[in-house]
Formats: C-alpha cells, structure tokens, sequence
C-alpha cells in the first residue's frame, strides 16, 4: 500500500488551510449557521511489516461526516439538519476512544455515563438509528476495542455496515484488549502472546525485519543480561538486536542459564505480495530453542573468520563438554527412603557430540555415588523431577551453588509422571516402535528394556525433552548408548577423590591449571581434548590396554621416522569436525559450516592415504598401526558429497547454486528453468523500449536493488509513455518500468522466492543422505582423536626425567623410586627442584607407611604424588620417576582436608566420617586407600581411638595399601603388633639450635624452635609436630608466641612426669624384697625434689 497518501473525499480542503490539532482528526472545523462543515483531507498511514519491523498500530480508515451525511440524504430523510449532530455523533464516538488508546489513556477518564447520555440524545433525535441501538451497548467499549473495522470498513459505507462492525468490535474485544491499560493490542502483539502461551519457561527472540525483537518481560531480562536499551512501545516493553548480532547475543544469553526461542518469519515479502492474505500479519514460528546443553545450529556456530567484524572474544567460548544429564530416584521401599538408601538411574547425553551414557548404583544418604558421576561428568543441565529426595536435592544445591553465575549447572524441572514407569514404558515402546524410521525398532526396544528401570525412566524424560529442540535423533541407536562406570574396565575414582587429588581441577579457583588434565593436556584438537578428559577419569584395569597405549606412546617417543611429525601435522588447526559432523546429522548446520566439514575430512583422507605405504613399514605397534590405517576406510563416502557441492556459493551460503549437478535435483532444476524463461521475456523486451524511447543503445541499470530500469535523460522524459511508472530520479535522469517490467518482475521475485524454499527443502534431503555414513565417519573421528591423545602423552613424556611404568596384573604392589609430584614438578619450574622420594608397598610385605613428621613438612604432597604416578600408570602415561611398578588398582580412596558442608547440614567431623564410612564400604585388597589425619576434628582421646581401630581394620581385614597421615604417636604403635605389615615414617627435618638459641635469650621455653624442612621421607617416628614453628611462619604475633611456647614446655613436663610417675608405679609393683625397695626410693627422691622446683 502507498504510505502517506491523502485523500480528500466530499470536498476540498477547509478554511484554515495548517494543519490542525490532534483531535481535529474527528472535528471538522468551525463553519457559520448550518453550512455543513468542509472535510478535512485524512492522513491514512499503513505500516507494512516488511519494511518496519518496528510497526506501529495501523490506524483505521476514517469514514467522513460527509459520507454519513450522504447515506442518510440517500435513505431519504426529509430534515438533514436535524441529523447534523448525529452523522457525527457514532463517528465521534469510535474516534474519539480510538483516540483514547493512542494517547496514554488520558482519555480513560472521560465518564462512560456521559457517552450513554448523549447516544440517547442523538437517537431521539435520529429516529432512523433507534433501530440500531440494541447493537450498541457500550459505545465506550466496542469502539475500544478492534482493528477489524479499520482494514475492513469501507470508505463509504451505510449505517447497517456501520452497526455490523460495531458488534464485530464486541465479539473481539475479550482477546484484542489489554485489561490492564484498557488498550489495543497490536497484531504482532497478539502473535507473540500465543506464541509466549506455548513457551512460556523461553525468551523468544522475534525476527521483524532487519532486527530480532524482545518483547516484556524477555525485554527487560535482554536489556539487564545484554545491555541493550529497552523501552515502552504500545503495551509491552520491548528491545532489539540486528540479525546479524543473533548468534553473540543468543549465547549470552544461554550462558546466563535462560532457554532461548527463536521466532523467525516463515513469508518472505515477494511470495506474500502474491498470496491471498498480503494485507495480514507475517507468519511466523519457533525454529529453534536453544539452552546450555542444546546449543546447536546454524545459529549460534558461525564460522568466525579474522576479518570477520564481529569480535570473536564477545562470543562464549565452548566448555570441553555440553552433558545433559537426567536423574532419576526409585526408593523400592518406605525404610530405605528413610535411611536415605535410593537405586539411582541416570542417563547423560551430549547433543553436540552424539554421546549418550548411562548408568544405574544403589547409594547411601551420603549421595556419594552420585556426586562422583556430577563430577566426573560436569554437567551443564540437569533434568530433575519435581521432588526429588532431601538429600540429593542437598547435593545438588551444593554443587550448583560453588558456581558461578555464568558457569551455573540449568537445572529444568518436568513433572513426577515423566518418570513414572508406566508413563517411561508407553513413551519409550512408542518412540522405538513407531518413530524410528528402522525396520530393526523392535530389536532396539528390547536392549532398552533391559536396562535397568531407572534408567527407562530417565530415558524417556530426556526423550520428552528433547523433542521440544528436535535432537532426539541421537537416540535412535542404542547400541551406541555406553555405561559410565565400569568396575571391569576402569579404575574407581570417586568424587572426592577426584576433588583431593585435584585431577580435572584445583581446589584453589576450580580451574584447569594446576589439575592432573592440565599436566597431561598437550592435545591439538577440541575432540582429542575431549577424549583425554575420559581418558584422565577413567583409568584402565586390564594391563593389556594399558601397555598397548604405552607401547604407541614409546614408539611415538624413541621413532626416529618422520612419519609421526606429519601426522601430528595433520592435526594442527583443525576445526571441532566432531561437533561439526553432529550439527549436520541434526540437520542444524550452515551450508559454510557443511562444507568446512566435509573439505577438511575429505582432506584428512587423502593425506593419511598417501601415507599408508610407510605407515605400514615404520608403525610397528598395533594400536597405532591399526587405528591410521582404519581412517581412509571410514572416510571414503566424504569425497562423493565434496564433488556435489560449488564451494564458492557454500562459502556465500547461496543455496540456489549450491549443487553443481542439478541432475539429482529436478524440482531445482525445473524452477531455475522458470526463471530463466522469464529473464528471457525481459531482455527481449529491451527491443521494444528502445524503440518506444528512440535510444537503440539503451539497456537495464540496476540501482538500489531495483532491477530492470529504464534509464531515461530528464531531457527526453517527454519520449516516455504515460503508462510507465517512474521509480526514481535524479537531476540528470528518471528511471521507469514499463507494465510488462512490472509485471514480469514480480512474477520473476516470486519465482526466485519459490527457487529459495525448493533449495531449502533439497538441501535437508541432502543431509539427511549424508547422515547415513554418520557413525562411520564419528569413527574415524574417534580415532583421530585417539591418535591426538597419544601424542599428547608423548608430548609429557619428553618433559624429563620420566619413565615408562612397568604395569602387571595381579600384582599388589606400588614401587615408585625418586618419585615427584606431577604437578608441582611442573609449576616449580626449573629453578626450584622438586625433593623426590622412594615408595615400596608390596601386599607381600609391608603394605602400610604410617606417616608423621612436623606440619608443613610436605606429607600430603608426598601421599598425592604416589595416588597420581599410580593413575598416570594406568591411563598409559609415562610417570615422574626413575623406576616405577605398579600393580593395577582397581580404585584410589582418600580421606583428606578438613571442610564442613553447609548444604548437607554436616559438620567438619562428619564429613571426615562420612568419607571414611564410604571407604570402608567400598575399599578392597587391591585398592589404594590414603587417609590423611583421621580424627583430628574431635577431642584427642575420641580422635586416637578412631585413627586407631580404623587403620587396625585396614591392616587385617581389608588388606589394601594404605598411606596413613597422622599427628597420634599412639597411633604408630600398630608398628609392633604388626611389623611385616606396618612401616613407620616421618618426613625429615632439623632443628636449627644455634638460631633457636639466639632467639631463646635467657629464657629457654619462651620462643619456639626453628625447623628446617627436608621434605624427604624417612624410616622412624616423630615425636613432635612443631606445630608453632608454623605459626611463626604465618605471622602470629610474638607474644601470643612466647606465651604459646611456654604452655608447650609447660604441658610437656607434666606429661613426661605423669609417664614417669605410671612407669615408676608399674616398677614398685614388681618389686618383692625391702632392699631393692629402698634402693628405688633413693633414687626416686632426687627426681622428687626436682620436680618440685617447678
């Protein structure tokens, strides 16, 4: 429609020619007597939504006095003069609230009982309206109320049109009008409202145009989270991004933890112009909801290039993993629940990547177990039942409450009956017997049910939600679902272990640096990454495994062919093609990010075929050898989809010319051949304009995107026929189109529109073609990251001073000499060598090091270092040590720091026990249990008594190696009840006399003694722990010193003289003759009397 047009309808412009005030719209202006008053002309404007994304409320067409004046002259009343205040009044009155809508609700205040009165003045007055008052029962309401009447109503229209559309204002008002502000909601507000019912728990981004919109509450939340501005517009606050800024600004908001729908229009401006409804609102629907775990498509993964104008810092940067993971509780029986016994299912997806694990444990109240896989598997969303238990609601609380904002776990909440198992079973059967397009449905179905029942219940809650995001896809194979924990295949890590041991990250600022995956992370790619992650977690148990990673690892080390160098080459700076092969099985991808795929494994393939001849003469171990050689096999069908594609229109995104033969493609074909038809007609059409404007080298200009003009000298405007149709000017020409150009070139816009969706739907078709050779292809990905993970152990091996571990079956043993920390070797740097030190624990002989030895003297690092060489071993990494055997270990058990934990309601002490329990539960002959001052948050006498009988339990009914810190010399006792087992040790030490004597003065007892720490491990007990030494080293005040030594000396002797008094006692009692009786009391009495001085 024109924009802006006047029309002047019943006469010419009125007395004052200026533009009149607001309500002047709907008064005509003043005239003398009973002249009836001149129509002033009314501005009509439209917005169309194409152009103004932004639009306003289109206003109605407004009928003019004159127009009712001239109906009523034509129904043949006799007095018109007497009707001079009603052909006005019922205009007026839907005018006039139109007006109230549109001008902050000033005139909300305006009585309704007044409009009553007046309507019935008129009515007396105007007998041919009696007739029509029943219809109008609320003038104030009804004309509150539609837009219907203004794109419907006529320009002249009778009374009984007029009345119709009064009760069609009736009939809509209950959904068009805000209750609130008493307004009218626009069309695109209506549109967004029902889209806002159907995802109620998303912010919806609205595509309008140029721009993606927010509307109300999603406003205020883009405004806060994006710093964006946000302001009022008709009834709801709104904001917006370009659409070009989508994918930065979507991520954000993910990252913030919200769910984020994008609205996208689904009409383009050609194909609506054409359609039946081109005056209605552009359709649109959700195409894509997006949350931490689901943050896939075309969307958010731009392909960011270094010329790119969008800087690639604002864009979030992808965690190494995305897992989705669903928790579901089954309390077979009301005592177990209350113990806080629970069977556990969970079930963990990682869209992004395809993986999808599961696993079902039965835990105690402590939720330990399922604390080591939230940990071991970091999710980013968690799917929760409505009420879940009290004290895995604790545990979850604890572990999203440790994040930050940013890094917060989503958690999504579904209703109890998705994880009922009835519900589970009926979703589960009809999703694999019905949705999945595989005749082999039923067979799936039955290694589903075989899987444990919490499990099915997870399963079909995450089923449920994913398909809201269309990545359900993932699910159809179960043979790819894998069990998390394995006690065959992995070593048993737990969640506290893992946090003790400071594997995937430090407990200083929960990152990576200073983890175990730090040290060992020297990967080239995000997937290889990925799978050391796994790897680091999961430690192997069978020593074939192991030695074979090993075996790769040294040839990759001592090789001297080049062959290696040009291998990891080939995995310098590539993209995340795991991801990347996910996002096109999803049918998510861009055609750019397609093409990066597909070129960069079709590339892979050739370089490693090429190399194949001297891979099989100088790879000579079976791991690597094996797994090279697999890759060109799997990535063979890559190259076939690579020839299709025209990289130059993949690269633009142009998916009309994307295919290079359209021979497979007939309905592409077909269109292109439309269209070329039609530009056919066009160009011949040239022949005749020349004629028409007598210029025989005219030709098209394309200006602004206008095709096809006509350019004309303004000189030679006169040449032109009346019936083209000027479309611009300058000073110097006018440009035309002819009605044939106007014409055709519409016909040729909604052709090209067609051709766009043909292109659209054949290019899904044709990823979904290649989604047949997904899995083969996720293979030799698998292996390329194997390959990466291999060099990255190499890589640390060539640190220095690292040895290839000799692992053994059956075997209970940890030999490790001069053995270092492996991360503290690396943070200290060369400057500041680490002190290493010798382990010998044989289940044959003595299997348990009871250590003491003065506060920081390096005892936790030292019981750390062994845990880590012992993992490191089992993964097949080379170790810090000159020598090191290590029997496999089929778990690492720890008990160590002193924390309390809030969230579960537990105190320091009982989560010193609580762990402790859970070892004793799980521990066996063949684990490695290190605990790390048991007792000590309780009074002395309690704290000796449980470090006592529970290292006396590990040492004669577990049997495992264990490493015990303590400060009890009570404790080292349990060295002669039990010599060949038990060693005691203590890490070594000096007291520096000549400096502790300076400090002394004439005082001895006031000042604490200086310690020199040797941190090196050494047979024997240490009597002291030289615990004020520490507090000089942490700056106690020097008097809070003094006094402190002088206690310490203080209770020394009075417990050296209780120990001599009970040993005196003990020889008294032995003695039968008065002689040696008075023999003892001589010598006795001296020491009496020096005990009394004090």
């Amino acid at each position: 429609m024109p924009r802006g047009r006047r029309q002047d309808r019943g006469g010419g412009r009125g007395g004052g020619g200026g533009r009149q005030p607001v309500l002047s719209r709907f008064f005509g202006p003043a005239a003398s007597g009973a002249e009836p008053a001149a129509e002033v002309g009314v501005k009509r404007r439209t917005s169309s939504e194409n152009n103004e994304p932004g639009e306003k409320k289109s206003k109605a067409r407004q009928s003019t006095m004159d127009d009712i004046f001239n109906t009523l002259k034509a129904q043949g009343k006799k007095e018109p003069q007497k009707c001079e205040k009603p052909r006005i009044c019922l205009q007026t009155l839907d005018r006039l609230r139109e007006f109230s809508s549109d001008s902050d609700q000033q005139c909300n205040r305006v009585r309704e009982d007044g409009f009553r009165e007046k309507k019935s003045m008129y009515l007396e007055k105007c007998p041919s309206i009696i007739g029509r008052s029943s219809e109008l029962k609320n003038p104030l309401q009804s004309g509150d109320t539609s837009p219907k009447v203004a794109q419907k109503e006529e320009s002249r229209c009778d009374l009984s049109q007029f009345s119709a559309s009064l009760k069609s204002y009736e009939n809509t008002s209950d959904t068009n009008l805000n209750k609130r502000t008493k307004s009218i909601y626009t069309p695109l507000e209506l549109q967004f409202i029902e889209m806002k019912k159907q995802y109620k728990d998303a912010v919806l981004c609205v595509e309008c145009g140029y721009k993606y919109r927010f509307f109300g509450e999603d406003a205020e939340i883009a405004a806060k989270e994006l710093n964006i501005y946000c302001h009022q517009d008709h009834n709801f606050m709104t904001a917006s991004i370009p659409t070009h800024r989508l994918f930065v600004h979507v991520r954000r908001l993910v990252a913030k933890g919200y769910k984020v729908g994008v609205i996208k229009q689904m009409e383009t401006a050609a194909l609506k112009a054409a359609g039946e409804n081109k005056s209605s609102l552009f359709s649109r629907k959700l195409t894509a909801l997006y949350t931490k775990s689901t943050l896939i498509g075309e969307d958010v993964n731009p392909l960011l290039k270094l010329d790119d104008s969008v800087d690639v810092e604002e864009v979030t940067t992808d965690v190494p993993d995305n897992y989705l993971l669903c928790v579901c509780e089954n309390g077979e029986n009301v005592k177990d629940r209350r113990k806080g016994d629970i069977l556990i299912g969970i079930m963990a997806i990682q869209p992004t990547t395809g993986e999808v694990v599961f696993d079902s444990f039965r835990d105690c109240a402590s939720r330990l177990e399922l604390e080591s896989r939230l940990l071991r598997l970091q999710p980013v969303e968690l799917i929760l039942p409505s009420s879940l238990s009290d004290q895995s609601e604790k545990l979850i609380n604890s572990i999203t409450s440790m994040r930050l904002r940013d890094d917060r776990i989503r958690i999504e909440r579904m209703g109890n009956h998705h994880f009922e198992y009835t519900h589970a079973f009926q979703l589960i059967t009809d999703f694999y017997a019905k949705e999945v397009p595989d005749i082999t449905g039923p067979q799936k179905l039955s290694v589903i049910l075989s899987l444990d029942k919490p499990v099915i219940c997870a399963l079909a809650a995450v089923i449920a939600y994913l398909k809201e995001f269309n990545l359900e896809k993932m699910l159809y194979n179960p043979s790819n679902f894998k069990r998390l924990s394995s006690e065959t295949e992995y070593m048993t890590i737990n969640g506290t272990t893992m946090k003790n041991l400071e594997i995937l990250q430090n407990q200083t600022d929960m990152k990576t640096k200073g983890s175990l995956l730090w040290v060992l992370d020297h990967t080239k790619t995000s997937f290889g990454r990925r799978r050391l992650k796994k790897w680091v977690t999961q430690p192997l148990m069978k020593s074939s495994e192991i030695n074979a990673r090993l075996d790769a690892v040294s040839e990759i080390l001592l090789s001297e062919s080049s062959v290696f160098g040009q291998i990891q080459n080939l995995l310098c700076k590539l993209p995340d093609i795991e991801r990347g092969l996910c996002s096109v099985f999803h049918k998510k991808c861009s055609t750019q990010e397609f093409f990066l795929i597909v070129s960069t494994l079709s590339r892979l393939d050739l370089e490693i075929q090429a190399l194949v001849p001297v891979i099989h003469s100088h790879v000579k171990t079976p791991l690597l050898q094996n797994t090279l050689l697999e890759i060109p096999e799997l990535l063979s069908p890559v190259k076939h989809y690579l020839k299709i594609l025209n990289e130059e229109a993949a690269k633009t995104g142009d998916k009309t010319q994307l295919f290079k033969d359209l021979t497979d493609f007939p309905l592409i074909s077909k269109k292109k051949e439309e269209i070329l038809e039609v530009l056919s007609k066009i160009q011949s059409h040239l022949l005749e304009i020349r004629k028409q404007i007598r210029n025989p080298s005219a030709e098209y200009v394309t200006v602004s995107g206008q095709e096809f003009l006509i350019e004309v000298k303004n000189s030679h405007v006169s040449c032109v026929p009346s019936s083209w149709v000027m479309v611009s000017s300058t000073k110097a020409v006018s440009r035309f189109h002819s009605p044939f150009i106007i014409e055709n070139y519409r016909h040729l816009n909604q052709l090209r529109e067609q051709l766009i969706l043909v292109c659209g739907a054949e290019w899904l078709n044709f990823l979904d073609h290649f989604s047949e050779h997904y899995h083969p292809v996720s293979k030799a990905i698998g292996h390329l990251a194997t390959i990466d993970c291999l060099f990255s152990l190499a890589q640390v091996a060539k640190q220095g001073d690292y040895c290839r571990p000799v692992v053994q079956d059956n075997r209970q043993e940890i030999i490790i000499k001069n053995g270092r920390h492996p991360v503290i070797d690396v943070l200290l740097g060369e400057q500041d060598q680490y002190v290493p030190n010798t382990t010998n624990l044989s289940g044959d002989g003595e299997r348990v090091m009871i250590i003491t030895g003065p506060n920081m003297g390096g005892k936790s690092s030292y019981i750390k270092q062994v845990a880590l060489i012992t993992v490191m071993a089992q993964i097949g990494s080379y170790v810090p040590a000159e020598e090191s055997t290590i029997g496999v270990v089929d778990g690492i058990f720890t008990r160590m720091g002193a924390a309390d934990n809030i969230y579960k309601g537990r105190s320091t002490f009982m989560e010193e026990l609580t762990d402790t329990a859970e070892i004793i539960r799980k521990a066996t002959s063949r684990s490695l249990v290190i605990l790390d001052e048991l007792g000590r948050g309780t009074s002395t006498h309690d704290g000796i008594a449980i470090a006592y009988a529970t290292l006396e339990h590990f040492i004669t009914d577990v049997e495992s190696l264990t490493l015990f810190v303590t400060h009890y010399p009570s404790v080292c006792e349990l060295e002669k009840m039990y010599p060949e087992k038990v060693g005691n040790y203590h890490m070594a030490f000096l007291v520096n006399e000549e400096e502790s004597g300076e400090q002394k003065g004439s005082e001895e007892e006031e000042n604490p003694e200086f310690i020199t720490f040797l941190y090196q491990i050494t047979k024997g007990v240490t009597a002291r722990s030289y615990g004020l030494n520490v507090a000089k080293l942490a700056d106690i005040p020097e008097e809070i010193l003094k006094k402190a030594a002088h206690k310490s000396k203080e209770l020394e002797r009075l417990v050296n003289m209780k120990r001599k008094t009970l040993k005196s006692f003990a020889e008294v009692w032995k003695i039968n003759d008065s002689q040696e009786l008075q023999k003892w009391k001589s010598t006795c009495e001296p020491e009496d009397e020096r005990m009394d001085i004090f």
